[in-house]
């Protein structure tokens, strides 16, 4: 039995026939089996490209012989232009065989002419119109299967496990991407440790958002684990990787802010170089201040004009080194909307208990997103760097202070 036609969904239907006599029999088979439906009727694939309605229809019912499509082809040509909809091919008493190639290529069911009851024609297509659902729900999931596979394979080249053997520094990082329902985006990170036994890090953030900006994020972080590595250093480093983006970017806008951090535990002492990015923050004895390092130039803003110079940090016997991105920092503070800036971040991250490191972070992108009403819209990477007493970092007992080369 039919369910009550106020209980029933109302399906857009297309009939596409160019006989008038077995529209009309479609269109008495309708009416007689209760389903709520509107009903629309083109004669011709060409009448069909052109039908205002065709890209909300429900259920397509299709004769196999048009004046100017036929077969398999009139199958096909009806799925390129309506894709969402479902199809019910009307077949001729001796085309069976058609039918079932029909539903090989693509279409949910057939119907033979002259062999359909009212309650037949409703329930074909109320299962036709169910059946496509749930092919467009299966390629809907596989494809968010393939989205998320492909945006792993990318986190694994924006977020790469640290190389680092047996170093007295402890990493801890956190990513956040802006858009919603993004994986990543265009920050990126990295920390290696060289033979000499010399930690390098790097924190970026490529102009823009989306899988543009997450390539060129990939391509610099492998760059610069590839050159350090290779002993490139300092400005020579930073040439080389501006050279990469110039080279690999899609548009000649897009530019990159750079933090590098060479730490050398023996000697107690940290060499940073900005381009374009905000100083890091350092944190001992409770307190946290911005390192008042030297500026430099964004990477890709004005190729081959290296004004980036080096900052000497010597390093406190314990404390941390955090590097971040501007995600951070450019949410507004309340209902203000004040930004919330690195003072406003140095005050959040004091207020913060600091016994345990993973913790700290997380409530601190909690509070920061809750201050901007989880208005989240910018990328956010955070790389901290930390060190304490127990370890050898080179026995230096003084106050942090700053050493500027010029």
């Amino acid at each position: 039995m039919n369910a009550p036609a106020a209980e029933q969904q109302h399906v857009r239907i297309l009939l596409v026939e160019d006989d008038d006599g077995d529209a009309l029999l479609v269109e008495e088979l309708l009416i007689d089996t209760g389903l709520r439906h509107s009903l629309v009727r083109c004669t011709s694939l060409g009448a069909v490209r052109t039908e205002p309605t065709v890209h909300s229809a429900d259920c397509i019912l299709l004769d196999l012989h048009l004046p100017d499509a036929s077969g398999i082809g009139a199958v096909a040509a009806v799925q390129e232009i309506a894709p969402d909809a479902a199809i019910i091919v009307l077949t001729g008493l001796a085309e069976s065989k058609a039918g079932g190639e029909a539903v090989a290529a693509g279409a949910q069911d057939y119907l033979v002419k002259g062999q359909v009851e009212p309650d037949l024609l409703h329930r074909a297509v109320r299962y036709a119109v169910h059946r496509k659902q749930a092919e467009r729900t299966s390629a809907d999931i596989r494809a968010g299967q393939l989205r998320a596979e492909e945006n792993a394979r990318l986190e694994r080249g924006l977020l790469p496990q640290p190389m680092i053997s047996a170093s007295s520094i402890r990493t801890t990082s956190r990513y956040l991407p802006g858009r919603e329902r993004a994986l990543l985006g265009g920050d990126f990170l990295d920390v290696v440790e060289t033979p000499d036994g010399q930690l390098h890090a790097i924190v970026g953030d490529v102009s823009g958002h989306g899988p543009d900006a997450a390539a060129l994020g990939v391509c610099l972080r492998i760059a610069w684990r590839s050159l350090t590595l290779g002993g490139h250093r300092a400005e020579d480093l930073l040439l080389l990787l501006e050279r990469m983006l110039v080279a690999e970017r899609t548009q000649s806008d897009l530019f990159a802010t750079v933090t590098l951090a060479c730490i050398d535990p023996a000697e107690g002492r940290a060499t940073l170089y900005l381009a374009g990015h905000h100083a890091p923050l350092l944190t001992t004895n409770g307190r946290t201040r911005e390192v008042p390092a030297r500026h430099g130039i964004a990477l890709g803003i004005a190729p081959g004009y290296a004004n980036w110079h080096a900052s000497e940090l010597v390093l406190p016997e314990r404390g941390a080194l955090m590097i971040y991105t501007d995600g951070l920092v450019e949410g507004h503070e309340g209902a203000e909307h004040q930004r919330l800036g690195v003072e406003g971040l140095i005050r959040l991250m004091d207020r913060i208990p600091a016994d345990d490191t993973d913790a700290h972070l997380d409530e601190l992108i909690t509070r920061v997103r809750e201050l901007n009403a989880n208005r989240h819209t910018d990328d956010l990477a955070i790389l901290r760097l930390e060190w304490d007493g127990t370890d050898p970092l080179r026995g230096l007992l003084q106050s942090p202070q700053l050493e500027r080369r010029r």
